[in-house]
């Protein structure tokens, strides 16, 4: 997690060795699903070995027409795999509501079987963020993302009906995510060393799912 300050050294610290994603800042918006009790958060949340995530995905507001992606995100100690598919926001709404599937792909075969294995599941959480990606020059497994304007909401939930919510993040602060498939190169631990940066555990769904629960054991309202 980085204040502004940090996130400019750390920017103007990396640009010699990093290139910008060939999209540059776009905005990243998801559905979760879920059962009615959070199951799937939930667990997530103790921290287990193995857990997973279904979404759908699109960048900037979508239309029905729209290109989204159908996504299971699962985790395994430290590493992280995704299995997804392309498809329309219609399409994508249509299988991960349990509907006639758009193809036969192995994919989708595994997220309906993720949809079987976990019953009830239904759009729980949107969840929208501002983000800048960068790769290692030498090496393009190494990406660095920058999330800034996390918004959350439970109603609406819906990839067409724009970007807003509750925000997850104050004071300005960035969350930044270091991918790699190997050791993080030499250079970028320097950075991270002279910033004083360390790793710490965040979940935005998680952090989204803190606030519903707050809300509904206190009586509170939707909106900020």
């Amino acid at each position: 997690m980085l204040s502004q300050q940090q996130y400019k050294r750390v920017l103007a610290a990396m640009a010699a060795h990093t290139r910008g994603d060939e999209y540059g800042k776009s905005t990243i918006c998801n559905i979760y699903f879920d059962t009615p009790d959070y199951l799937l958060i939930r667990r997530s949340m103790e921290k287990p070995i193995y857990k997973e995530k279904l979404r759908l995905r699109s960048y900037g507001t979508a239309n029905h027409n729209s290109t989204a992606f159908a996504e299971i995100k699962k985790k395994y100690e430290d590493v992280v795999y995704k299995r997804r598919i392309s498809l329309t926001e219609q399409q994508g709404m249509e299988l991960l509501c349990g509907r006639k599937p758009s193809d036969d792909s192995q994919i989708t075969h595994e997220i309906l079987y993720f949809l079987e294995h976990y019953k009830y599941l239904r759009p729980a959480v949107f969840i929208s963020y501002e983000r800048e990606a960068y790769y290692d020059r030498e090496n393009s497994d190494f990406r660095i993302t920058f999330d800034q304007n996390i918004l959350w909401r439970d109603w609406d939930v819906d990839l067409t009906k724009g970007v807003y919510g509750n925000p997850i993040l104050s004071g300005g602060a960035v969350l930044m995510e270091v991918k790699s498939a190997g050791a993080m190169p030499r250079w970028f631990v320097d950075i991270l060393n002279e910033n004083r940066l360390h790793k710490t555990s965040f979940s935005k769904y998680g952090r989204a799912y803190e606030a519903i629960y707050k809300r509904e054991n206190t009586g509170g309202v939707h909106y900020a």
